[in-house]
């Protein structure tokens, strides 16, 4: 994947689709689960917003009523009398001590829903995940996917802890404030009121400008997460140079700060004026303190919902990513033929509710309901196959294929020339465009894909291991196997010997998907998995190509005991490993070149001969 480019190279930033059906889609999620907790948090917000109102308007009486009658009568020679003075400011404390403690108990309350919201999306993820089709693995970067699970999910957080109960508060703080400074002076509202258009005008001409880039960024982040990922399984070391981005200022904050500090100013001044202008008969000095107590509390509100915008846009643009991943089709199976345990009594095949060692095809008829056993044998049909990833573009043609059970199918041809697409095609991981696929007589778009996936061993190149036991990492072929046959299927592939050479031997852990073990090691492992699922087909992808010639013999011996009674098909990269295949199939640009036996095809002298033995026919 190349590095990422500089922003002048990027394509025009796309804004939101939908940003009020995100918003209602992520809301209704939310208050499913935690109605009443929002409840007691909207309660909580009112009880806050409302105590600070009425500490604010308090000024006006503590100074008028108590301060000023208390110095005028100090100035006539009276004795100062503190107690209705400390009685009233005792008020004011009780008013603001009631609005922190509720502002305490929301702010609680919303990390509880924030957590547990973001868990609950991470868990619908990851189940929805695990029911799509391997397409979308194949058409969407790893570290994209991740990104979803991290940076998306997690712009929800200050969205939901912050910028919801903000908004709320920040609405009924605008209502109370207002209908507050009504009361206090009509014509300092209004001056108040104008300078919050020109602050609003601010927020929607910069707002404009900045907000389509936070979907650029979510998407972004989830290509350098990609990037990031692949560097680090390609190399063993990887130091990443910093990728300077340039970021867009976030001037709203400063711009409105400034406009409220100017409608403060210009209402004191004008509070001043009032007051020396009637000597106080139209406002009083209390009056003028409160109402730009509430100047600045009814600008503040302001600020802040134009300091959430931009987290707000930033917490749609990575829910509308979560959403998109949910609403990703799953993976359709329309299969009805299923895989049972079975016994054979007197020549006929009867279903079993224990595992028995013996499986067979339940095939229940659509048109009459009759109930058909069809023995599990690994008998493999493709019958003039055609398929394209894309209905445009044709990536296998004409391809027929017969393997028997227990014979060795191997498939060799350049890189691009269709050999692991048909073992993707086999286990139904894509759905072909033309011809037919028959497993032991059966159509396999009638057999369930999981079944169809149970009777089919794999053994990858590359070895996913989890962090777990060696024990339980080749259990992971049949979860229900004992710890006898886990240790039988080990020793079929060559691996007891070095399992009981580790510390803990089959209860070691492994650690960094195997970082820990060698290759051969870890194929090794993976032969042991399919052998203890043994099923009656295997597919064996590439599976030496990336160990040592010496460790190459001993996995080759291996899986030739695994294949040995099962129909194999064999992706090779060193033709070595295939000549004793029962039928050899070359394949060029998606297209069955040759096939025979490693005697047959060297005698044609054509594809296979040039490739085996690097001359020209």
């Amino acid at each position: 994947m190349p590095a990422p480019r500089g922003r002048k190279n990027m394509q025009p930033r796309p804004k939101v689709k939908n940003p009020m059906k995100t918003l209602k889609r992520l809301l209704g999620i939310i208050f499913k689960r935690y109605k009443l907790h929002l409840s007691i948090v909207f309660v909580c917000i009112i009880v806050s917003v409302l105590a600070n109102v009425q500490g604010t308007m308090f000024i006006q009486k503590l100074i008028d009523d108590y301060i000023t009658p208390m110095v005028q009568s100090v100035s006539a020679g009276n004795p100062a009398d503190f107690t209705p003075l400390l009685m009233a400011i005792s008020r004011v404390a009780l008013f603001y001590l009631i609005g922190a403690a509720a502002q305490f108990a929301y702010s609680k309350i919303m990390v509880y829903v924030t957590q547990g919201t973001m868990r609950d999306l991470r868990c619908r993820i990851f189940e929805h995940m695990e029911s799509l089709p391997i397409k979308y693995f194949d058409t969407h970067p790893h570290g994209d996917i991740m990104s979803v699970y991290t940076n998306d999910v997690d712009t929800l957080r200050q969205m939901i802890s912050q910028s919801m109960p903000q908004m709320f508060s920040s609405a009924i703080t605008i209502v109370s404030v207002l209908v507050s400074m009504i009361m206090l002076s009509i014509p300092l509202t209004a001056l108040t009121i104008g300078m919050v258009g020109v602050m609003m005008l601010a927020t929607k001409t910069i707002a404009s400008k900045s907000g389509k880039y936070f979907l650029a960024q979510q998407q972004d982040l989830g290509k350098e997460n990609g990037y990031i990922e692949e560097m680090m399984n390609g190399q063993k070391v990887v130091k990443v140079f910093n990728h300077e981005k340039k970021s867009v200022e976030n001037i709203l904050m400063p711009v409105n700060a400034q406009l409220g500090n100017v409608s403060y100013v210009l209402c004191a001044i004008a509070g001043c004026v009032l007051f020396l202008v009637s000597g106080g008969a139209w406002i009083t000095l209390g009056r003028i303190v409160s109402f730009l107590s509430f100047n600045k509390s009814f600008s503040q509100p302001i600020n802040q919902l134009s300091q959430q915008i931009n987290s707000i846009v930033m917490a749609l643009a990575g829910a509308e990513r979560v959403f998109e991943l949910l609403d990703e089709p799953s993976e359709s199976d329309d299969g009805y033929v299923t895989l049972v345990n079975a016994v054979n009594k007197d020549g006929k095949l009867t279903e079993s509710e224990t595992r028995t060692g013996l499986w067979a095809w339940k095939h229940v008829h659509q048109a009459t309901g009759e109930v058909e056993y069809k023995p599990l044998e690994g008998d493999l049909v493709m019958d003039d196959v055609d398929f394209g990833y894309t209905d445009d573009k044709m990536v296998l043609h004409n391809v027929s294929i017969y393997a028997k059970p227990g014979q060795k199918i191997a498939f060799v041809g350049s890189t691009g020339a269709g050999k692991t697409t048909i073992t993707n095609l086999i286990n139904r991981f894509y759905d072909i465009q033309d011809g037919k696929i028959r497993y032991d007589g059966i159509n396999i778009n009638k057999i369930k894909k999981a079944d169809l996936r149970r009777s089919l061993g794999i053994v990858l190149q590359e070895t996913d291991l989890f962090s777990d036991t060696i024990m339980e990492n080749i259990r992971y072929g049949r979860l229900d196997a004992t710890d006898e046959e886990v240790i039988s299927a080990a020793k079929l592939a060559n691996a007891d010997s070095f399992i009981r050479q580790l510390p803990n031997g089959y209860q070691t852990v492994i650690k960094a998907d195997g970082g820990n073990l060698s290759q051969g090691q870890r194929q090794m492992l993976a032969i042991a998995r399919a052998a203890v699922a043994d099923p009656p087909a295997l597919i064996l992808d590439e599976a030496t190509s990336s160990i040592d010639t010496r460790t190459e013999k001993m996995v080759q011996e291996s899986m030739d005991k695994l294949m040995k009674g099962r129909t194999t098909f064999v992706i090779a990269h060193r033709l070595s490993t295939v000549k004793n295949s029962d039928c050899i199939i070359v394949l060029e640009q998606g297209r069955i070149i040759e096939r025979g036996t490693h005697d047959q095809l060297l005698e044609q002298k054509g594809k296979y001969y040039q490739l085996y033995t690097g001359k020209a026919s």
